[in-house]
């Protein structure tokens, strides 16, 4: 049943991409049909014993349903799979407008006030969203009979519904010279509006902003809404997890050895945040500290802050240093070299030293990691397949 689901997703994606086009309903209508007689244990039983035959002879052959309905059915109205297949139920709502947006770690952190102008649909004043001159009333559309819809045969007892071409499945048409001049009866006209939204702090990437009702209108109808959707930027410095945030600080060695007292951190409002290590602390590279209440504001409890992560990594002295400095004096200093293992391998192999872009094989074993997770999808899809044997919907 997982790959008929799969299948008929992808039908409907053909069909909403071409639902103008025959053969797209008759493919659609196909899938529609195997799912009724694997959803229905009598319709099933008839396909098993007599085929599909018996199915189109019985009194309990399929009822070829709306697209919409069928869909509902099988993915249990699931709201991601919101694709439109003809007219459907009269809407109790204007369409909602969907507006990505991008924001920046610190207007996260800080919160923001944004002005923007947009333009928008109002109701026509001339015509107060009828879209007739004067007291012309629209007549019932000829061509769908009013129902806003028409059928096509895409195939023998196969029916879809399609919208009407004529009256764009309003179900009623005007006649030119009976439209609204200002809105040429499209019973709305285009309007400039300023939009006012606040990111709050501790908002998080593709959260939602709604500006309820402040959508485009439309006749007898509410307004949709404006929905902006919050796309946060890459920050350069700071990674956020949560509430917490992580990042990245150099140090000299003199101060993984001796320690440091010093603004290890600008924070994302400007502050400096001093650190002092504690006294006889040696600092191995990627030692990792936390600063607690450092981190990102709490959605709605700004007060409260997450804690801030900060990986030390040491940065080495370059050879100019090294040419200042008296090396042997330097080695008094400092512990020590290693000697060779003990004992001696029987054969040592002299190799050259030569520097390597470690970045590069990571990202060659992650792109072999991820061929070879989609291989083993298949074969574990495939597998599936064999469990069951033979096709739910054989004849026998």
């Amino acid at each position: 049943m997982t790959r008929l689901k799969n299948t008929i997703l992808y039908a409907r994606l053909v069909f909403d991409k071409n639902i103008n086009d025959p053969d797209a309903h008759e493919k659609f209508q196909t899938m529609a049909s195997a799912y009724e007689i694997l959803n229905d244990p009598q319709m099933r039983e008839v396909y098993d014993a007599h085929g599909m035959e018996g199915v189109s002879k019985g009194p309990g052959g399929p009822d070829f349903m709306d697209p919409n309905d069928m869909f509902a059915q099988f993915f249990g109205g699931n709201p991601m799979f919101g694709f439109s297949f003809g007219p459907g139920r009269k809407r109790t709502k204007g369409e909602d407008s969907v507006i990505p947006y991008e924001v920046s770690l610190e207007d996260l952190y800080n919160g923001k006030t944004i002005k923007m102008n947009m333009e928008k649909d109002v109701i026509c004043s001339g015509c107060k969203g009828s879209g007739a001159r004067g007291n012309a009333k629209p007549k019932t559309c000829s061509t769908c009979d009013g129902k806003g819809w028409t059928t096509i045969n895409p195939g023998p007892r196969q029916v879809s519904r399609v919208q009407c071409r004529d009256c764009k499945g309003v179900g009623e048409r005007l006649k030119e010279k009976e439209r609204c001049k200002k809105c040429k009866g499209e019973c709305v006209v285009k309007e400039k509006t300023r939009q006012e939204i606040h990111i709050e702090k501790g908002m998080a990437d593709k959260q939602r902003i709604v500006l309820a009702g402040a959508g485009d209108q439309q006749p007898d109808i509410p307004a949709g809404d404006v929905i902006f959707v919050l796309k946060a930027q890459k920050h350069e410095s700071f990674q956020r997890i949560g509430n917490d945030l992580l990042t990245q600080v150099k140090i000299t060695l003199s101060e993984a050895l001796l320690g440091f007292s010093r603004i290890l951190v600008t924070h994302l409002d400007g502050r400096g945040i001093r650190v002092s290590s504690p006294p006889g602390k040696i600092i191995n590279p990627n030692d990792a500290i936390i600063l607690r209440g450092e981190g990102m504001p709490i959605f709605k409890r700004p007060d409260d802050k997450g804690d801030l992560h900060v990986v030390l990594t040491v940065e080495m002295p370059d050879a100019d240093w090294l040419n200042t400095v008296d090396i042997k004096a330097l080695s008094t200093l400092l512990p020590p070299k290693k000697e060779d293992i003990e004992p001696l391998p029987e054969i040592v192999d002299e190799a050259n030293y030569e520097e390597s872009d470690i970045g590069e094989l990571h990202s060659t074993f992650l792109d072999q990691e991820l061929e070879a997770q989609f291989e083993d999808d298949w074969e574990d899809e495939d597998s599936d397949d064999d469990i069951h044997g033979q096709p739910e919907c054989q004849p026998q």
